[in-house]
């Protein structure tokens, strides 16, 4: 009433002014409703901390019935290229294992042979904000066109969060026991990839807890001058409803030293270690470390080193000196045997074995306090883990994860070190299959050193060490056999022999068994002392040893080819070397994509004699940095694997 009576108090003019005005606003408010339900997720990007309105997801839901299903894999499988104009990466993470179940796998070396499967998300998940793909809700009508303009409109940015300047490949090597939403659509749907060197994708996530869900939206401005051979693509399930388990395809991803050099500088130039919420004089002394190492005074001829085997041998001999002058460990004594402080020194997982024996051992590095500690060594097993803990034939690992999880979680009540830099400054030797899978989320900021250093399982360049995986044959004596022929007596031209574990071996087989009598290739060889001298002495004759990954990247081939002083044939994917961040591979090894493997022998014939004979030079060189002592020996296997966890530590930490 006290409206309607001033409104007849006003005049005619006025009264227009204000009818207009009230309508005005009336339909601006009504057309702002109709934005906002479809495009909630695009407004919740320009309001604070991400907050708007609920409302009903059937809206959300009928945005998303474009596509029947999308299945897809690491966004490694582009290596570090980067993307054209307009081209989109978008990359859902869910850093939570869905029940830890496992699929098939070689019992009886405990080797692992995972499914990488994607798993719907329900309701619940996209109440949380998980976009959902792969729904039997889908529309089955949806062509790829549409799904290129569901992946262009539909899919935006969930948060705004950004993570110090962090990469796309920084992410890539999110592990593959959670749930993955990372592809690329393929050049033919309209979206082009190129790869370009200089430059510097950049993204914005979201993290919450042990739950890293992530959209990351990946644009550049570089022209398409080179357009890459997708190696993920967004495959489309056919029309039975039927999608191939990754464990049943091989992973596609990166396989060059090129792009695993680039995600290395990208690393370095942006480190993602968390800062200390607290800083101590140690830390500062790292800090002090790095600027010296950077400004190493150059290294022409030294007796010691060989140049041609390092990236950069000036700073490090200079990292190698301020270790032996600075560095001090912490050994947690908490753990019990077999798990805890139980080397073993034999077998195909020796090398955590002798780092632990050695570590604990050792009087120069070690510190019974820990407040005169820079790096803090957490002495478990992998291989004792999975022996004393796995039930036979269970297909869950869930328990070794949490034994592994109830363990940091004792050493954070006990000790104040882990919580002031969330176990950043930590470190684990483990060389086990399993091991990436074991320490993830309550272990994920240590320094980890793992034989199975697969940037598609977690294994982040620049931060994680690669660890040799070397088979010792005699714990007394793991110098047995060492070296081999010269150059001039090596009249095999490749050679490999092994079991056919996973899906490469029997490809090396079909292409190379018995096809040509300078390519020794065989399947298994028979069991018994004389069997392996030959094998032996076959790797000691050749002039190149194919090293093919089996279920999992790494192999033992690669240090044995070292051992008997033949030049290493890496054919692994996603396997990121030994000691990657400090020594260059190219010097010494052959790194030949797994596609590759039908031209295998011209590659090898391609490479001239000059070549080879300054790899096998290398090769020998490099040897004495792959062999264990029972007394460490300087630049031995146990100091250069110390030494590559001081070096990264070095340029991972940041201070306030």
């Amino acid at each position: 009433m006290g409206y309607s009576f001033q409104i007849l108090k006003l005049g005619h003019i006025e009264k227009r002014r204000w009818i207009f005005t009230v309508g005005a606003v009336a339909f601006t408010y009504l057309l702002f409703q109709s934005l906002l339900l479809p495009y909630e997720n695009a407004l919740r990007s320009l309001l604070p901390d991400g907050e708007v309105p609920e409302h009903d997801e059937s809206s959300f839901l009928a945005v998303h019935s474009v596509a029947k299903s999308v299945m897809v894999r690491n966004p490694l499988a582009v290596g570090s290229s980067e993307f054209s104009k307009n081209s989109m990466l978008v990359k859902m993470v869910k850093n939570e294992d869905v029940g830890g179940a496992i699929g098939d796998r070689d019992e009886r070396n405990g080797n692992d042979r995972d499914g990488e499967n994607g798993f719907p998300l329900d309701k619940k998940d996209l109440e949380n904000g998980f976009v959902r793909l792969g729904d039997e809700n889908l529309s089955s009508d949806a062509s790829s066109n549409d799904v290129v303009h569901f992946m262009k409109e539909s899919l935006v940015l969930e948060s705004v969060r950004n993570r110090e300047n962090s990469s796309a490949l920084d992410e890539a090597s999110e592990g593959r026991h959670g749930i993955l939403l990372e592809q690329i659509v393929k050049p033919n749907y309209g979206v082009s990839i190129v790869k370009k060197p200089e430059e510097n994708t950049s993204l914005t996530s979201e993290k919450s807890g042990d739950a890293d869900t992530t959209i990351q939206l990946l644009s550049s401005v570089a022209e398409p001058t080179e357009e890459l051979a997708l190696n993920t693509t967004i495959e489309m399930v056919s029309n039975s409803g039927k999608k191939k388990m990754r464990c049943d395809m091989p992973p596609k991803s990166i396989s060059s030293i090129y792009e695993m050099n680039r995600i290395l500088v990208r690393h370095r130039a942006s480190s993602r270690s968390m800062r200390p919420r607290w800083s101590s004089a140690h830390d500062k002394e790292i800090v002090a470390a790095k600027s010296e190492i950077e400004l190493a005074p150059v290294v022409i001829n030294d007796t010691e080193l060989y140049a041609p085997l390092f990236r950069n041998i000036s700073m490090f001999k200079k990292s190698y000196e301020l270790m032996e002058c600075m560095l001090k460990v912490y050994v947690y004594r908490d753990g019990s045997k077999p798990i805890f402080h139980q080397p073993i020194l034999k077998g195909l997982y020796a090398s955590e074995g002798w780092f632990m024996k050695l570590m604990e051992g050792n009087k120069h590095f070690v510190v019974k306090d820990p407040r005169k500690a820079h790096l803090f060594y957490m002495p478990f097993s992998s291989r004792m883990l999975e022996y004393t803990l796995y039930l036979r034939n269970s297909h869950n690992r869930t328990n070794l994860r949490q034994y592994l999880k109830d363990y940091t979680d004792k050493i954070a009540a006990k000790y104040r070190y882990w919580n002031r830099t969330s176990g950043a400054d930590h470190f684990l030797v483990a060389c086990h299959d399993w091991a990436p899978y074991e320490t993830r989320h309550h272990m994920e900021r240590c320094i980890k050193a793992l034989c199975n250093a697969d940037v598609t399982a977690g294994f982040k360049i620049g931060r994680d060490v690669s660890l040799p995986e070397t088979y010792i044959r005699s714990a007394r004596n793991p110098l047995r056999d060492l070296g081999g022929k010269p150059p001039s007596q090596r009249h095999i031209l490749a050679f490999y022999a092994g079991n056919m574990h996973g899906y490469l071996r029997p490809i090396l087989l079909k292409y190379w068994k018995d096809k040509d009598s300078h390519m020794k290739i065989f399947g298994p060889m028979p069991p018994g002392v004389a069997s392996k001298m030959n094998y032996i002495q076959h790797m000691k004759s050749s002039k190149y040893c194919i090293c093919p990954k089996g279920y999992e990247v790494n192999s033992p081939r690669v240090v044995e080819a070292i051992f008997y002083e033949c030049v290493p044939v890496i054919i692994s994917d996603n396997f990121v070397p030994p000691f990657f961040e400090v020594l260059d591979w190219g010097a010494f090894s052959i790194i030949v994509a797994e596609k590759d493997i039908p031209n295998l022998k011209d590659i090898l014939l391609s490479i001239p004699k000059e070549k080879y004979l300054d790899m096998q030079l290398g090769v020998r060189k490099v040897q004495k940095h792959f062999l264990w002592h029972g007394k460490p020996l300087k630049y031995d296997l146990f100091h250069m694997t110390l030494h590559s966890i001081w070096y990264n530590r070095v340029f991972q930490i940041k201070l306030r």
